[in-house]
């Protein structure tokens, strides 16, 4: 099947299938000089709009550069079936306690660190602690179709969630199945 010819909720289930054994991504920001700069985060979690949500440090370059310049891109890739998922979007920073501690786990004090003073001690409470929140503006993911042995090769296919299907999604009573 085309993903021209796929509906919005076919190409929803396949991002949410492609999207669940994937936990890692690498975020791209562009500097104040246009250089774009990327990094490995881990995915916090990834509501039913496939907003996708992060913990993160305050002081760090890529606050710096979400504030200029909040367009945004996640990659994710799985090495087992080789889907990756690309997304466009936008990023916003929030110090939105509530939404901090929905994302937060436990490992994560190990990128703050108790610098020892009683106030930044790497806890949820430490105030570099924040959240990103990345709403997409278009998704692209490609499916792998593996062909049967002594078949003919399959390649996969491209998928592409348009930003005016993206508003669509926004409306839908769907949920999102990701493990996240």
């Amino acid at each position: 099947m085309s993903s021209e010819n796929m509906t919005v909720q076919e190409k929803v289930d396949g991002l949410n299938e492609v999207l669940k054994s994937m936990k890692y991504c690498m975020f791209t920001t562009r500097s104040p000089a246009g250089e774009l700069h990327a990094r490995c985060m881990t995915l916090g979690s990834t509501d039913e709009h496939f907003k996708f949500s992060f913990i993160a440090n305050n002081v760090t370059f890529r606050i710096d550069e979400i504030e200029f310049d909040g367009h945004v891109n996640l990659s994710f890739f799985d090495p087992s079936s080789t889907c990756w998922v690309s997304v466009a979007g936008t990023a916003q920073i929030s110090n939105d306690k509530e939404t901090i501690d929905s994302l937060w786990k436990p490992a994560d004090e190990a990128w703050f660190g108790d610098l020892g003073d009683g106030v930044h001690t790497g806890q949820v409470s430490d105030p570099r602690v924040c959240a990103i929140q990345v709403v997409p503006d278009s998704i692209r993911y490609w499916i792998s179709r593996h062909a049967m042995p002594g078949g003919t090769a399959a390649h996969g296919e491209l998928v592409t969630i348009p930003g005016v299907e993206m508003r669509v999604i926004e409306g839908m009573s769907t949920s999102c199945k990701c493990n996240h």
